[in-house]
């Protein structure tokens, strides 16, 4: 493994980050759990960064791919009719509940994201985006543009004109002990006074995560978004939902991130579970928006034939089994049973999530973010077989998304693992 590590720094960027002090190389996977280079084995609860969302060796998703690598057609691109695109398309389009839904395919959540932004800023023809604080959305100019943790940004050179609102950011000492209801109210007066204020002329579209993932599953109490959504539709501004980590039943008590708030937006992104392994990312929004765009356009890789075949496998196999269901059961173990925990570890600073979807701040004897802890929980979790994220706007928090398959049984080991490594640090 120490000649590994030494080839990938020889070749890959320092900036490339690698999990633990030792990092690990995963060579086979199977239901919920993988297996290192050195044959130990971890139940997964970060899913590949929440891609490989019904687990590992799935046979539904195996056959689907090998049928359509048999044909010998594993591409073609869009200048040809895909059928197992268009069938995809009809069903996200379905889900969705947006009014007369289009689909477009792209490769990744970052694409997906630069697509939206292209859609609503043409439409709206002005540059100027309402972006959330501690936002993520992907590591390209555009979505750089509307990201919002410094951690993530390399530089302040944009293509659009963003201005950030508030919304999961609790923390701070002007929003402590508010309700719901409160704070929902003060995030509307700010947007009001954003608007009054900070942009000149036609605002383009709000992008917002229901649930934000680099920034450590932070997220807006219910009913924010409706909120937001009723002064945006004064104005005609739109409403990008990112549900590139909160989409396909995660939440549990949703299907996507944002029906959580009542909302249907006019676009969603999505990316990373749907392929649950496979490049898949897309938009899909309302067709007078998709059709808008006056140049001719392609995606030479998006949507291809191997990955339509994984993510239609992929997708029926998660309402087959109504994961969503699965997601809000086996997440209510997890997240009830570190609730329960807390107040006897202090280094637990707040436990958060709604379904499968869960995060851990960790802080200092003062309760200030500590990504010392942070990291050092990263390692005993490892020791102990299992494998968690890390997130936060400061790198304090330990942010898990297992397959919406995980058992009952998994649940709970898992939760043994973690509240263990809370004890040991």
């Amino acid at each position: 493994m120490s000649d590994l590590l030494a080839r990938h720094r020889a070749v890959m960027p320092n900036w490339l980050a690698l999990y633990y002090n030792e990092p690990i190389e995963i060579v086979s996977g199977k239901g919920n759990r993988v297996v290192d280079a050195d044959g130990k084995s971890y139940l997964d609860f970060f899913a590949g960064i929440l891609t490989n969302m019904i687990g590992y060796d799935v046979a539904e998703v195996r056959d689907a791919v090998e049928r359509q690598i048999a044909t010998g057609v594993v591409h073609t691109s869009t200048v040809y009719l895909l059928r197992g695109q268009v069938e995809l398309a009809e069903k996200i389009a379905r889900l969705s509940g947006i009014p007369d839904a289009k689909v477009f395919f792209t490769n990744s959540g970052t694409e997906a994201n630069e697509t939206a932004l292209l859609l609503a800023t043409y439409a709206r023809k002005t540059d100027q985006v309402l972006a959330m604080r501690q936002s993520y959305h992907g590591r390209s100019f555009g979505t750089v543009a509307v990201t919002s943790n410094r951690s993530w940004k390399n530089n302040s050179l944009s293509p659009l004109n963003v201005h950030f609102l508030h919304g999961a950011d609790r923390h701070l000492t002007q929003f402590r002990g508010m309700s719901d209801e409160q704070y929902i109210a003060a995030c509307v007066d700010d947007l009001r006074h954003v608007l009054a204020t900070a942009v000149g002329g036609d605002v383009a579209a709000l992008i917002a995560e229901p649930i934000q993932g680099v920034g450590g599953f932070t997220m807006a109490p219910d009913g924010l978004f409706r909120a937001y959504r009723e002064v945006l539709d004064e104005q005609g501004i739109l409403f990008i939902s990112d549900e590139v980590q909160t989409g396909w039943g995660r939440t549990g008590s949703a299907f996507f991130g944002i029906q959580n708030h009542g909302v249907t937006p006019d676009m969603m992104t999505f990316a990373k579970g749907l392929g649950n392994g496979f490049a898949v990312g897309g938009v899909v929004a309302r067709g007078d928006l998709m059709d808008n765009l006056h140049a001719v356009g392609l995606a030479t890789f998006g949507g291809n034939p191997v990955a339509m075949a994984a993510a239609n496998a992929t997708l029926d196999y998660v309402l087959d089994h109504d994961l969503q269901a699965n997601a809000a059961k086996t997440g209510a173990v997890i997240i009830d049973g570190l609730r329960e925990a807390a107040p006897r570890l202090p280094v637990v600073g707040d436990v958060r999530g709604k379904g499968l979807m869960f995060a851990v701040e960790l802080v200092g004897p003062d309760g200030s973010p500590s990504p010392e802890l942070a990291a050092k929980f990263m390692e005993e979790t490892k020791k102990l077989g299992l494998l968690a994220g890390k997130g936060g706007l400061y790198g304090h928090t330990i942010r898990m998304a297992p397959p919406l398959t995980l058992t009952e049984e998994e649940a709970r080991e898992g939760l043994g693992i973690i509240v263990t490594a809370l004890e040991n640090l």
